[in-house]
C-alpha cells in the first residue's frame, strides 16, 4: 500500500500523533476538524454555528490540498456535544456541501478536544 501524508497551513496543525489527512490511491481519509482558527490554534467561538462553519472551512482546506473540494466527500462523520444543534448543523452543511450529499453519520459525544462543540471528519474520493 502506498500512502502519503497531506498537510496544509490553511487548516490547524495536528494536535497529537496523527496527520491532517492520508491519501491512498484515489481516496483521502481526513482527520476530524474542529472550529480552530489555523493561525491561533484556538476555537473561533463557543458558538455552534461559528465552530461548525470554521470546522467545514478547515475540512475544505484539506480537500483543496488534496486537489478537490467538499464536493469530493463520499462520507462524513459529524460529532456534536449537544444533539439539539442537529438542525442548525444540517442547515450549515446543506449550504457548504454540494449535492449529491455524501453518506453521513452523526454521533452525540460527551466532549471534544479543546472544549469544541462540533467536529467533522471525511473520506474523499478523487
Amino acid at each position: 500500500m502506498n500512502k502519503s501524508v497531506l498537510s496544509t497551513p490553511r487548516a490547524p496543525a495536528a494536535i497529537g500523533p496523527y496527520s491532517q489527512a492520508i491519501r491512498v490511491g484515489d481516496m483521502v481519509y481526513a482527520s476530524g476538524q474542529i472550529g480552530l482558527d489555523p493561525a491561533t490554534g484556538e476555537l473561533v467561538s463557543s458558538d455552534l454555528e461559528a465552530q461548525t462553519r470554521r470546522a467545514f472551512a478547515n475540512l475544505a482546506a484539506v480537500a483543496e490540498e488534496a486537489g478537490g473540494s467538499l464536493a469530493n466527500a463520499v462520507k462524513l462523520t459529524l460529532f456534536l456535544t449537544d444533539l439539539s444543534g442537529f438542525a442548525k448543523v444540517n442547515a450549515i452543511m446543506s449550504e457548504l456541501v454540494p449535492q449529491p450529499y455524501p453518506a453521513r453519520s452523526t454521533v452525540g459525544v460527551a466532549s471534544l478536544p479543546k472544549g469544541a462543540v462540533f467536529e467533522v471528519e471525511a473520506i474523499f474520493a478523487f
